[in-house]
C-alpha cells in the first residue's frame, strides 16, 4: 500500500487488522471492519475510521468510496443490532426486567414512552455517542421503530460521525493516530458518566428499598400492637 513507504502502517492490533481488510477489499474492507465495530463495540471506530482517512489520502481509495463504504457498513452492523431486539422482544425484556433486583417495570415503562416521544432523537444523536452508538439500535429493534425512520436517522448520524473522522485522518495524514487519543478521553468520560449514573441509580433504588422495608416493619409493629391491645380488651370485657 501506498503508505507503507512512508513507514506509517500499522504494525499490528486493531490498526493492523483494519488495515489488512482495506489492503485486501479496498474500501469495502473499511465498510466491513466498521460492520463489526458496530457488532463489537470494543472495536474502536476511532481507530479505523481515521486509519481509513488516512488510506484515502495516500492513494489506497478514493475519499468518497471511504465516506460510502463506512457509513454503508455502520447501517449494516445497525440493521443486525435492530434485528437482535426485535427477536428478542418487548415480551422478554419485560420478563427479564421483572426479575431485576432493583429495577421495576414502571422503570421500563417510563423508558418505552420515553422511546416512543424521542426515539428518532435517540438513535440520530445516540450514534454519535461511544458505547451507546451500537447498543441504541437493540431498543429500537425492541420497540420496532417504523423500519424507514430507523435507516434514516441511522444513516445521518453515521455519516456524520463517520465524515468527522475520516475526514479528520485525511487531513492529518501521519499522525492519524491524534485523532484516537483525543476520542479517547471523550469514551473515557461517556463510560465515567454511564457507570456514575448506574452507581447513583443503584444507591437510590438501596436506600428506598430499605426505607420501605423499615416502613413495612413499622406498620407491622403498629398492627402487632393494636392486636396486641385488642386481645387484652376482649380477655378483660370476659373476664368482668
Amino acid at each position: 500500500m501506498a503508505y507503507a513507504a512512508a513507514g506509517s502502517e500499522p504494525a499490528g492490533g486493531i490498526a493492523g487488522w483494519a488495515t489488512d481488510l482495506m489492503d485486501t477489499l479496498g474500501a469495502p474492507g473499511a465498510g466491513l471492519a466498521i460492520a463489526l465495530e458496530n457488532l463489537f463495540p470494543p472495536l474502536p471506530s476511532e481507530v479505523i475510521l481515521p486509519l481509513a482517512g488516512f488510506t484515502a489520502a495516500q492513494g489506497g481509495m478514493s475519499l468518497a468510496a471511504a465516506l460510502i463504504w463506512t457509513t454503508a457498513g455502520s447501517v449494516l452492523g445497525a440493521l443486525v443490532l435492530y434485528g437482535i431486539g426485535a427477536l428478542i422482544g418487548r415480551d422478554r425484556i419485560r420478563a427479564l426486567v421483572a426479575r431485576l433486583p432493583l429495577v421495576k417495570l414502571s422503570d421500563l415503562d417510563r423508558t418505552e414512552a420515553w422511546f416512543a416521544r424521542h426515539g428518532a432523537k435517540a438513535v440520530f444523536f445516540g450514534r454519535m455517542i461511544p458505547i451507546f452508538r451500537s447498543l441504541i439500535s437493540v431498543p429500537a429493534g425492541v420497540e420496532r421503530m417504523r423500519m424507514t425512520t430507523f435507516l434514516i436517522y441511522t444513516g445521518l448520524g453515521s455519516l456524520l460521525w463517520n465524515t468527522t473522522f475520516v475526514l479528520a485522518g485525511y487531513g492529518l495524514g501521519d499522525n492519524w493516530r491524534t485523532v484516537e487519543e483525543y476520542v479517547g478521553v471523550y469514551s473515557k468520560g461517556v463510560l465515567a458518566l454511564a457507570v456514575l449514573g448506574a452507581a447513583v441509580f443503584v444507591a437510590v433504588r438501596i436506600v428506598k428499598a430499605r426505607r420501605d422495608a423499615a416502613d413495612r416493619r413499622a406498620d407491622d409493629e403498629r398492627r402487632a400492637g393494636r392486636h396486641r391491645v385488642e386481645t387484652r380488651e376482649v380477655v378483660r370485657d370476659r373476664t368482668f
